[in-house]
């Protein structure tokens, strides 16, 4: 018998990050709240206030400039090797 993992979506993890950050129940309160391992709500608590401190730092700008210079890096790779199966298609063809 195959077991999945559960997965819990990201508003789902925000909203309990948020609760462990306010500190008005313990982890394993709220582990018991939610039906979460206490240790996951740690992990996220720690991610929320890591990514806190990019969204005033504006390294999220940064980080969308890059993925944008990759984006038309990536279109123009995808352009030439769109060319050369083209023209070896052509050239196999004869």
């Amino acid at each position: 018998m195959k077991t999945t993992r559960k997965r819990y979506s990201a508003d789902f993890k925000a909203r309990v990050a948020l609760e462990a950050i306010r500190g008005d129940l313990t982890l394993a309160e709220l582990a018991a709240k939610h039906g979460v391992h206490h240790t996951m709500i740690a992990s996220w608590k720690r991610q929320a206030v890591e990514g806190m401190a990019s969204t005033f730092s504006g390294s999220g700008d940064a980080a969308r400039a890059v993925s944008d210079a990759e984006l038309e890096k990536l279109h123009a790779k995808i352009g030439q090797l769109v060319v050369e199966r083209d023209f070896l298609a052509k050239a196999s063809g004869r």
